[in-house]
C-alpha cells in the first residue's frame, strides 16, 4: 500500500538527453547526469527516449558488434548506478537474442536490470527503415536472457507492479502507439495504469499537435497515465529532424510537455495520481466489462523513496506538478471558459426546450429573486423559448418579496424580466406568511428555521398554483452546490417540474451570467446582469439591516462556496478521502484559508452532504452539464440514511491534538 502521506501521487520524469549518435560513452554520461537530476527533483521513475544509449539514427551501425556490446555494458553500468540514485529508469538499446536484433526498452533500478521489452511494430516507411535492422517482438521465442551474470525477463507483455504506490507499469515503444490497436490497450486491461513510451518521432509540419492529441487520447482510452519521451535534435539530421518532444498525460489531461528543438538535455517532471486512476476505473463500467486477451508477465518491484530535498536541491511539494485549480469547475483560460459557458448554456436550454416540446406547454413559471440562480434559470428559459419560436411573454416570472427582500435584488429582478420581454408578476408574501404563522401558532419574532422555510414553501406554493392557472409548469432555480449541501427547503425551492441548474455549481453560475451579459445581451440588460453577478449570495429570508443591507449571507452560514465546490469535486469526481481533499485544498488555496478554516468547512461539507441526501433522493428532472452531478437516477445513488461517521472520524483525526481533546 502507498504511504498515506503520498495520497497516491507518484512523481515521474521524461528526459531527452543531449546525444551523440553512436557515442555510447558520451550518452551514458548524459543518462547518468539526467537520472541524478531527475531524482534530485523527486522523480522516482524516469523515462528516456527510444534507443537512447546509442541514438536512434545509427542505421547500419546497429549491425556492428562493438556498438551493441558497448550499449549492453552501458546498460549494466547505468543499472549499477541506480543502487545509489533513488530512481528507476527506462532506457533504450539494441539487444541481440538468438542472432535476431531487437529494439528494446530496459527497466533498471535497485542496481540491476529488471526487464527488457522489445518493440512489436517496426515501421518501414520513407523516414524509418527499422525492419532493415530489427525483428518484431512477435518473433521472440525466449522469455529470459542472460545479462551480467543474471537472468532477465524479456517480453512485450511485461507488467511491473510497484508495491509502494500501486502503480502498474506497462511499456510500448514509439510506433506501437501509432497503430490501429496499440499494445497499451491490452496492457491497461491487464492492469497497467502507467504506460511508458520511449520513442523516436521526427518532426513534420503539423505532427506535434497530432502527437500531443494521440498521447492524451490514449491515456484517456486506457484510463491511465501515459509518459512519452522522444529523441531530440542530437539525432542525425541526414533526412529528418527530431525535436525531443516529451509528454506526460493522465486520463486525457496533459500534465507536462517539454520545449522542442533544444540541444541541451531536457527534464520534465509531473505528479501522476494513482488513486485517482484507480477510482476512475472502478466507476467506469466499460473498463470493468472489457476482457483482456493478453496474459501478462508480472514482475514485482519497489520504487525507491523519493530523494529528500535539501536547501541546495529543493523539490516542489508532491502533488504540485499537476493541475490543481482552486475552482475546478471553472476553466482559468478566458477563451476556454467562454466556450464552456456557451456549451453549458446550450445544454441547459436544449434540455428545457425538449421538455416544452414533449409537454406541449407554451408557458412556464419561474420565481425571480434578483439572485444568481434564478437569473441564470431565467436566461436559459428565454433562450429555450427562442429556440422553439415561442413568445417570451409566456415566461411568467413572479417576484415574491418577503421579509428580507432588498431594493437592489427586487429592482434587478423586475428590470431583468421586463428587458427580456417576459411577464412580470409582483406577489408579496408577507401577509400570507404572517397568516400562516398565526395558523400554526408560530411567533414571527422567532427567526428560526420555521420562519425561513415558511417563506420558501409559500413561494413554491404560489409558483405551482400559478403554473396550474396558466397551463404551464415550474422551472426550478437551485444549483448543484445547494443540492450537495442541502441548502434548500424541502418541498420549497427544492421542488419544481424541471430543474435547469441542477448540475451547475455555484462557482460557475456567476461566470455563466457574466458570459451571457457580454455574449448574448447588451446595453441596460448587460448592466443589470453584471450587478446581479456582483450581489452577495443570500436567501433573503431574514429581515434586512439598516440602509437595506443584506444581513443573511449564505457563505457566512455554510461556508465559502469556492471551498464546498472544491470539496465536492474531489469527493464526488475522484473519490478522494478527507485527508487528501484537505491536502489538495492547502495546495490550491495557499494562505487564503488557514488549515483550521479548511477543516471547519470540510467537516460542514461532510456532515451536510450525508445528512441532506434525502432531499437529493427526491430531486426533479434536470440536464447534466458536466462530469459531476447528483441526480438520484444515475449520477449519485446513496441511501438517505448512510452514515458519515467514517468520513467525520478521519476529519477529526486531522485536527490538532488539543482541539480533539476539547471536543471530548
Amino acid at each position: 500500500m502507498p504511504a498515506s502521506s503520498d495520497f497516491g501521487f507518484l512523481r515521474i520524469a521524461t528526459v531527452c538527453p543531449e546525444l551523440r549518435v553512436a557515442d555510447v560513452v558520451f550518452n551514458l554520461d548524459q543518462h547518468h547526469r539526467c537520472l541524478a537530476q531527475a531524482a534530485a527533483a523527486g522523480a522516482r521513475l524516469v523515462l528516456f527516449p527510444e534507443l537512447s544509449l546509442t541514438g536512434y539514427t545509427c542505421g547500419d551501425l546497429f549491425a556492428q558488434q562493438l556498438l551493441r556490446t558497448t550499449a549492453r555494458e552501458a546498460l549494466c553500468a547505468l543499472a549499477e548506478a541506480t543502487a545509489e540514485i533513488p530512481a528507476f529508469a527506462l532506457v533504450g538499446l539494441p539487444f541481440l537474442v538468438d542472432d535476431r536484433l531487437y529494439n528494446c526498452a530496459a527497466l533498471i533500478g535497485d542496481g540491476r536490470v529488471l526487464g527488457l521489452v522489445p518493440k512489436t511494430f517496426l515501421p518501414n516507411t520513407q523516414e524509418y527503415y527499422e525492419q532493415r535492422w530489427f525483428t518484431s517482438a512477435e518473433r521472440l521465442r525466449v522469455d529470459t536472457v542472460e545479462l551480467a551474470d543474471d537472468y532477465v525477463a524479456i517480453s512485450p507483455s511485461l507488467l511491473f507492479n510497484d508495491i509502494t504506490t500501486g502503480a502498474c507499469i506497462g511499456i510500448e515503444i514509439c510506433e506501437d502507439l501509432w497503430t490501429a490497436s496499440p499494445p497499451s490497450g491490452q496492457l491497461a486491461l491487464a492492469g497497467a495504469n502507467l504506460i511508458l513510451n520511449p520513442s523516436a518521432s521526427d518532426e513534420l509540419l503539423g505532427k506535434a499537435p497530432y502527437r500531443r492529441d494521440l498521447v492524451k487520447q490514449q491515456s484517456a482510452r486506457c484510463l491511465a497515465a501515459y509518459a512519452y519521451a522522444s529523441s531530440g535534435p542530437g539525432e542525425s539530421s541526414t533526412d529528418v529532424v527530431f525535436s525531443g518532444h516529451c509528454l506526460i498525460a493522465e486520463n486525457g489531461a496533459l500534465l507536462s510537455e517539454s520545449k522542442r528543438f533544444q540541444f541541451e538535455s531536457q527534464i520534465q517532471c509531473a505528479d501522476i495520481d494513482i488513486q485517482r486512476l484507480s477510482h476512475e476505473r472502478i466507476i467506469n463500467s466499460s473498463y470493468s466489462s472489457a476482457v483482456a486477451t493478453l496474459t501478462p508477465d508480472r514482475i514485482k518491484i519497489a520504487l525507491p523513496e523519493a530523494k529528500t530535498p535539501t536547501k541546495k536541491q529543493p523539490q516542489a511539494p508532491l502533488g504540485t506538478l499537476r493541475p490543481n485549480p482552486a475552482r475546478p469547475f471553472v476553466p482559468s483560460d478566458s477563451a476556454i471558459r467562454a466556450d464552456a459557458c456557451r456549451e453549458i448554456f446550450a445544454i441547459q436550454s436544449t434540455g428545457l426546450a425538449k421538455r416544452l416540446r414533449h409537454t406541449g406547454a407554451r408557458k412556464v413559471v419561474i420565481g425571480i429573486s434578483g439572485g444568481l440562480d434564478s437569473t441564470l434559470a431565467l436566461l436559459v428559459t428565454a433562450h429555450a423559448f427562442d429556440l422553439l419560436g415561442l413568445d417570451r411573454a409566456g415566461i411568467i416570472a413572479p417576484t415574491m418579496p418577503g421579509f428580507g427582500t432588498t431594493k437592489r435584488t427586487r429592482g434587478n429582478a423586475e428590470k431583468l424580466v421586463e428587458q427580456l420581454g417576459a411577464t412580470l408578476r409582483i406577489i408579496p408574501i408577507g401577509d400570507s406568511v404572517m397568516q400562516h404563522f398565526s395558523d400554526i401558532g408560530h411567533n414571527p419574532e422567532s427567526h428560526d428555521v420555521t420562519y425561513e422555510n415558511a417563506q420558501a414553501r409559500e413561494r413554491t406554493q404560489i409558483l405551482m398554483d400559478v403554473a396550474n392557472q396558466v397551463g404551464g409548469f415550474v422551472v426550478g432555480t437551485g444549483d448543484l452546490s445547494e443540492s450537495a449541501l442541502g441548502w434548500c427547503t424541502f418541498n420549497g425551492d427544492h421542488m419544481s417540474m424541471y430543474h435547469v441548474n441542477a448540475s451547475v455549481p455555484k462557482t460557475l453560475v456567476r461566470y455563466l451570467i457574466d458570459w451571457a451579459a457580454e455574449a448574448e445581451f447588451s446595453g441596460a440588460t448587460t448592466a443589470v446582469l453584471h450587478d446581479i453577478a456582483d450581489t452577495p449570495i443570500s436567501p433573503e429570508l431574514l429581515p434586512m439591516g439598516a440602509n437595506d443591507e443584506i444581513l443573511q449571507q449564505t457563505e457566512d452560514v455554510v461556508g465559502p462556496y469556492e471551498l464546498h465546490d472544491f470539496f465536492l469535486f474531489h469527493f464526488l469526481r475522484h473519490g478522494a478521502p478527507p485527508a487528501k481533499i484537505l491536502y489538495l485544498a492547502e495546495l490550491a488555496f495557499g494562505k487564503r484559508y488557514s488549515r483550521a478554516v479548511l477543516l471547519k468547512w470540510l467537516e460542514t461539507f461532510a456532515r451536510r452532504f450525508f445528512a441532506q441526501q434525502f432531499k437529493r433522493s427526491a430531486m426533479p428532472d434536470g440536464p447534466k452539464v458536466g462530469s459531476v452531478a447528483l441526480s438520484p437516477r444515475g449520477d449519485w445513488r446513496m441511501p438517505s440514511d448512510a452514515s458519515s461517521a467514517t468520513w467525520l472520524a478521519e476529519i477529526e483525526s486531522l485536527k490538532p491534538a488539543k482541539s480533539r481533546a476539547k471536543r471530548r
